[in-house]
């Protein structure tokens, strides 16, 4: 009873004191359109996104954006074509101008996609931007996307201006697991302290990242982040630690066209980093293991132990921490159009993030390490490993 009573004044702590985290209000502030439109370099990495460009880059090309803007994207090794289609995507389409670079392996010291985004940046400061957004391969945008990022900037608010896209919503795994993802980033960066002047929490959306240029190279972005294998959260912490603002919140009209059809897709886009966020420290893995199972897990049981021996006082207590983080977790179900009836689902979701993160680390220990796209991250600072 008493570990139950312990993680309802945990959900009541979160209710309450944590940012707000489960309200989706936080979208891009009001625009104020300039005068004059500051020119922007748009940067997409690339590794073997031939089955994504095509719902994605057209939605790039076709940016409705008044001031001078410019695609680079940087073909990172591709082995299915990525560059080359790229180029036909853009003969077809037309829109923005189009240059397709291509960096070669990543050197000691870096991650692939950061490697990546150096060589695009490189690319781009020959144009002198004003601002670079730094957008994934696997994201559609809507024809104003550009313009209202950059004006919600404004000439000085903002150093990053960045979007969570929304992620495809479509097999069973994906409504069940996609969301809480989104929920669960909220939960340890809430945006409203993100974009509060003074705070100290800082994240991003790597998927989705405007940057000023100035601030940039202040910042020594990216070579300041050069080993991270969560790079968005390490991009922001170094704009805020160079003086810089960052703004995050959740997208309308920025998505993601990765598909995750099976769990084993999920698992493997969780455990590449989970053990990362956890700076590979044992304890802060113990830590968020107890951590889960005392929030999400323990409500469940206690409705279940304490209704089968006749405990009510820990079945209701059990039940009321149970209503509040459902509660909490409709707002993000909404956001995503999905049913009311998954929230109550919701720890046995957060019992498969565990496991997730469980497994990060075993790879970790491993020596996998982080891997996506064919590159493997033995440890922080790592040779990138081809395989």
């Amino acid at each position: 009873m008493w570990i139950t009573a312990v993680s309802l004044a945990a959900w009541c702590w979160l209710l309450l004191c944590q940012g707000f985290f489960w309200r989706t209000d936080v979208r891009l502030p009001p625009r104020r359109e300039p005068r004059e439109w500051p020119s922007v370099c748009v940067v997409v990495p690339a590794r073997d996104e031939a089955a994504v460009l095509p719902a994605s880059l057209p939605s790039l090309l076709a940016q409705d954006y008044p001031g001078r803007a410019e695609v680079f994207l940087v073909d990172d090794g591709s082995t299915d074509g990525t560059g080359e289609l790229a180029r036909e995507l853009s003969r077809r389409s037309g829109g923005l101008p189009l240059t397709v670079g291509t960096p070669g392996e990543p050197p000691a010291g870096w991650t692939g996609k950061l490697w990546a985004v150096r060589y695009g940046i490189g690319l781009a400061r020959a144009r002198d931007p004003e601002f670079l957004l730094l957008t994934d391969a696997d994201i559609a945008h809507a024809p104003d996307s550009l313009r209202a990022m950059v004006a919600a900037a404004g000439p000085g608010d903002y150093d990053v201006v960045s979007q969570m896209a929304r992620l495809r919503v479509e097999s069973p795994w994906e409504r069940l697991v996609v969301p809480a993802f989104v929920y669960f980033f909220a939960q340890l960066y809430p945006f409203r302290r993100i974009g509060r002047k003074g705070s100290r929490t800082a994240a991003a959306a790597g998927g989705c990242v405007l940057l000023r240029a100035g601030m940039a190279k202040a910042a020594r972005i990216p070579d300041s982040i050069r080993h991270a294998v969560i790079d968005d959260v390490a991009l922001a912490r170094a704009v805020k630690g160079a003086g810089g603002r960052v703004w995050l919140g959740l997208a309308d009209g920025v998505d993601s066209v990765r598909p995750y059809p099976r769990l084993g897709d999920l698992w493997r886009m969780v455990s590449r980093s989970a053990y990362a966020q956890l700076r590979h420290h044992p304890l802060l893995l113990l830590g968020t293991v107890a951590g889960l199972a005392l929030v999400y897990l323990v409500p469940p049981a206690a409705v279940v132990v304490g209704a089968a021996g006749g405990d009510m006082a820990t079945a209701v207590l059990g039940a009321s921490a149970w209503a509040v983080m459902a509660g909490t977790y409709l707002p993000m179900l909404r956001y995503y159009r999905q049913p009311p009836w998954l929230a109550p689902l919701l720890p046995f979701t957060a019992f498969l993030y565990l496991l997730m993160t469980v497994d990060s680390a075993v790879q970790h220990y491993r020596g996998r390490g982080a891997a996506w796209k064919g590159r493997t991250y033995a440890r922080p600072g790592a040779v990138p490993d081809e395989g």
